[in-house]
């Protein structure tokens, strides 16, 4: 038996912002990072709350860590809070779920209400269980899931992610083709998470390179947030895969933008997962192959058989990757990363502990996983 639902409302559109006019006489804390911290977006927001006594803990950091997360639970101690408002992207979501978390850990009969209101299109966070916090002494990221994570509203407003510079604009909206294609051939998919992954996957395909060329394309801008909060759902029910667990891994160790370092590995996973070198071009049976011969079918690509769809697709990330700019190895952003081969037990052990893991369609050996990340570094 699979289960499958919705938990978080969603607002979405333009003008959806003004849905936190309806709060009122609440002590909210705003959680972001100190760029929105400064920003005309959190003016923006704080606009829409005059009715509610507002404070702001602008400390959170790209990649959270635990450190940050007690400070986070500090100030919550220190306030009496209604609602807990995470404004940002990824990391400012997922530092706030796992604040609210930890702090309703100390103090049992906290309750306090979550708003996610993010301002980039990548993540989903606004819709997962899901939080990943950085461990400084390990250089690791680390995953928690917990239906207490999830978000009891989202706001998706594309005003707030037309200013989002070129370079995160690509970075996110690989993240979010990555949602899309391992929640598509998860272990855990299912016809509910499949219909959500597929739009998404069609969204991101039309919309991207048209949202990255041109910001202020607000069209383009709203499919894009649309997207990541499809994608969201679908691996909130569905899993994700390897591609994440070997960025947990990597991006933690070198600092990279979880996105970018996505978009690198992405197409290395997808011709694993398919086994395309052992597949027969006239007689491809995998059901991955096929999953994947059908998102190249919704891109518009050659996918006359499974066999050529999934090498197509292949070839599509790679050509979307170079088109915006996102480096295609490890080498191609002058990171030397010898020392993932000379550390293989550790990076296999983490790589099969992560949460993401369990769900992807193909067992995971040492070996292979060495295969990859030689192709990962370049």
């Amino acid at each position: 038996m699979k289960h499958f639902n919705i938990e978080t409302s969603i607002y979405f559109g333009e003008g959806s912002l003004e849905k936190l006019k309806e709060l009122d006489n609440k002590k909210i804390l705003i959680i972001c990072d100190k760029f929105i911290g400064t920003s005309e977006i959190l003016k923006k927001v704080q606009s829409n709350l005059e009715k509610c006594d507002v404070a702001v803990f602008d400390d959170i950091i790209p990649d959270p860590t635990i450190k940050v997360v007690a400070k986070g639970v500090q100030v919550l101690k220190s306030e009496k809070v209604d609602l807990i408002i995470a404004l940002g992207g990824g990391s400012s979501i997922d530092g706030a779920k796992a604040i609210r978390e930890y702090y309703t850990k100390i103090e049992k009969n906290a309750k306090i209400d979550f708003y996610a209101i993010p301002t980039t299109s990548g993540t989903g966070s606004e819709v997962t269980e899901y939080s990943v916090i950085t461990n400084e002494q390990e250089n690791i990221k680390y995953a928690l899931a917990d239906k207490k994570l999830l978000p009891s509203v989202a706001i998706l407003d594309p005003e707030l992610v037309k200013s989002v510079p070129k370079s995160i604009t690509a970075d996110t909206g690989m993240d979010v083709l990555t949602h899309a294609i391992e929640a598509y051939i998860s272990k855990e998919a299912s016809d509910f998470t499949d219909a959500l992954a597929e739009k998404a996957f069609e969204l991101t395909v039309k919309n991207l390179e048209k949202a990255y060329l041109n910001g202020g394309d607000l069209q383009a801008r709203e499919k894009m947030h649309n997207a990541s909060c499809l994608a969201g759902l679908a691996f909130n029910s569905a899993g994700l895969g390897l591609t994440h667990s070997l960025a947990h891994v990597i991006g933690g160790r070198f600092h990279i933008p979880h996105g970018k370092i996505n978009a690198i590995i992405l197409p290395h996973v997808v011709r694993y997962n398919s086994n395309i070198e052992r597949e027969s071009y006239l007689d491809s049976k995998s059901e991955v192959l096929k999953k994947y011969q059908k998102l190249a079918k919704i891109a518009d690509l050659s996918a006359i058989n499974p066999f050529m769809g999934t090498s197509n697709l292949i070839n599509f990330i790679v050509k979307l990757q170079k088109s915006l700019l996102i480096p295609g190895t490890l080498k191609d952003l002058k990171i030397d990363g010898s020392s993932l081969l000379e550390d293989i037990d550790n990076v296999y052990e983490n790589v099969l502990k992560d949460i993401c893991t369990k769900t992807n369609p193909r067992e995971i050996t040492k070996e292979d996983i060495k295969k990859l990340i030689k192709s990962i570094v370049g």
